[in-house]
């Protein structure tokens, strides 16, 4: 699959599967410099835009390694980026964790998964079916 992509800043990064055909994922990367606190959050600008094909969605998910070493999310994970946006892709990144944390234009901050999205048609209705769970929410399932 082929996406569009426009670079909006000079220090943008044209993302690229790093291990190849393999990988679910492409790096996204910050063109500021943005230094957050415990507990902050920024917006971050990566300089790209992109024309994701119709019926597929751009989801942006948090990137393990920031996340595992230095508490470093997304607060809308995963974000969504819908076919029919043509602005920048933005990224709202937050520290969780104990520790100051610097990002650098350049950084990887989060990743983008193009995936399939079907275009969801509701009907009302006076009964839904039968299923297994029911009504059952949080821990229904007796697990922990």
């Amino acid at each position: 699959m082929k996406i569009p992509i426009r670079k909006l800043h000079p220090r943008a990064t044209i993302p690229a599967h790093a291990y190849g055909d393999g990988d679910a994922g492409v790096d996204l990367t910050s063109i500021v410099a943005v230094s957050l606190k415990p507990g902050e959050r920024a917006l971050v600008p990566t300089g790209i835009a992109l024309a994701i094909p119709k019926g597929f969605g751009g989801f942006v998910q948090p990137r393990s390694g920031l996340a595992a070493r230095h508490g470093i999310t997304l607060t809308n994970s995963p974000g969504l980026i819908d076919s029919n946006y043509r602005g920048e892709i933005k990224i709202v990144i937050q520290n969780a964790g104990t520790d100051d944390f610097d990002i650098n234009a350049g950084d990887r901050i989060a990743q983008l998964v193009i995936m399939p999205v079907e275009h969801a048609e509701f009907e009302e209705v006076e009964r839904l079916p039968d299923s297994d769970r029911g009504g059952g929410g949080f821990g229904s399932s007796g697990k922990s």
